[in-house]
């Protein structure tokens, strides 16, 4: 019997990624399923580094994102640097 696909991540899914994920995690983000992404490490040809935790690979997030050309950085509706700060009270004491 044939394994359902997953469906692959979604930009705000891979924001809320732990620091490292299950190699099942990264082949959805890659958009591969998971036979592929075994038969990859496997081959040594996986596009991100391994870990090897006990029976489970492990793939750093930070690393998984910069292959899919996001930034790290956290991303946010406005642009924090171009809000101007907040004008003191300049009322004398």
């Amino acid at each position: 019997m044939k394994q359902a696909l997953s469906r692959r991540l979604g930009f705000t899914e891979i924001f809320e990624l732990p620091v490292t994920v299950d190699l099942r995690t990264a082949a959805r983000a890659l958009g591969i399923c998971r036979g592929t992404a075994y038969r990859l490490v496997y081959e040594g040809t996986f596009p991100c580094s391994i870990m090897r935790v006990g029976r489970q690979y492990r793939i750093p997030t930070a690393e998984l994102m910069r292959l899919l050309g996001i930034d790290e950085r956290p991303m946010y509706a406005v642009d924090l640097d171009a809000v101007p700060e907040p004008q003191q009270n300049a009322t004398p004491a």
